[in-house]
């Protein structure tokens, strides 16, 4: 395994240099890895609606950037008193969403440091029942990126203040506010050290537990050039960013053990149109091709049934039954 630099703190930057290093990085004799920080910003998943997950008034009001990265899940703060990893490999024959093969790592260097802390449902590592690192993972042409959130010492004020969390997902959390949820890793360690000094003794942890010694694996010029294409087409742009706002005449929002799915949508003749389905789920494909595929569909559940037929919706949701997801459009 190598280790990577982005240099950077440019949230916009950092993910087209993420982007970059998942789709193109050799991956035949190597994998990578790499923490990075971001200033403040606000990262939502790829399938979320920017207009619902983020304090607009806040964020202008701040100059808070919001950037939309490549993987699932839901919206996180970043500033400098936290630190992200990603890793980059090459995912296992048929490998769909898999968080424990990558937490795992990070939780044996965090108890190498002196943090104990432990993984909590479907994505999160918590000590003492409040989370302190959130992920989000993608899987793409037999390669996999698996990210995440740490939270060293981040401004928990301001991170409550950024983002708009739905009640019904705080109830499934079992709390009444993000601030109650959240927990900064600092406070829990036996001595006092920067971010920086936790940023090496994380990596040289990470890599005492592989086995091996850091060695940095620095991109070359025509490289750099690609993260720089991947910025400018893709991660500076607020149409990628921010996205539309759905506008449709109706709406369904439900919580599931997967996370949280909302369709938004139409109906002109009898026939769903416009559809749009957003959320902090994780899924290998795109549901871009779920809303291709119902578009123009009579509006009835068996005509939505029928058009379903043969697809596997646990590839772009996670556990979630066919019928589950149709009673979604009738409700």
């Amino acid at each position: 395994m190598k280790y990577l630099e982005t240099y950077s703190n440019d949230p916009e930057y950092n993910l087209a240099f993420e982007e970059y290093c998942f789709r193109h990085l050799p991956l035949e004799n190597d994998e990578y890895f790499f923490l990075w920080q971001n200033r403040p910003a606000v990262i939502i998943g790829k399938n979320q609606n920017a207009y619902q997950e983020v304090n607009d008034d806040y964020v202008r009001g701040h100059n808070l950037k919001v950037v939309r990265r490549i993987t699932g899940g839901g919206a996180v703060y970043h500033d400098l008193g936290n630190l992200n990893f990603s890793f980059v490999a090459k995912t296992k024959e048929n490998q769909t969403i898999d968080f424990k093969r990558y937490y795992i790592p990070i939780i044996n260097a965090l108890e190498k440091i002196g943090v104990k802390a432990e993984l909590s449902g479907r994505n999160d590592v918590t000590i003492d029942g409040q989370k302190c690192i959130g992920a989000s993972q993608s899987v793409w042409q037999g390669r996999v990126l698996s990210n995440g959130c740490i939270l060293f010492d981040v401004r928990l004020e301001e991170l409550s203040k950024a983002l708009n969390v739905r009640k019904e997902k705080l109830a499934s959390k079992g709390v009444k506010s993000v601030r109650a949820r959240v927990t900064n890793i600092k406070p829990h360690l036996k001595r006092d050290i920067s971010v920086s000094d936790f940023k090496a003794e994380l990596l040289k942890a990470i890599f005492e537990l592989e086995g091996q010694e850091p060695v940095e694996y620095k991109l070359s010029a025509s490289e750099l050039e690609g993260v720089k294409k991947i910025y400018a087409e893709r991660f500076s742009l607020k149409e990628w960013n921010y996205g539309a706002s759905p506008k449709a005449e109706y709406s369904h929002y439900e919580r599931f053990p997967i996370g949280s799915i909302e369709v938004f949508f139409n109906v002109k003749n009898a026939k769903i149109s416009d559809l749009k389905i957003h959320g902090d789920f994780f899924g290998t494909k795109d549901v871009a091709e779920i809303e291709k595929l119902l578009e123009g569909c009579e509006y009835e559940k068996n005509a939505v049934s029928k058009k379903l037929a043969g697809t596997d919706l646990k590839s772009y949701f996670g556990a979630i039954e066919k019928d589950e997801f149709i009673e979604m459009f009738f409700r």
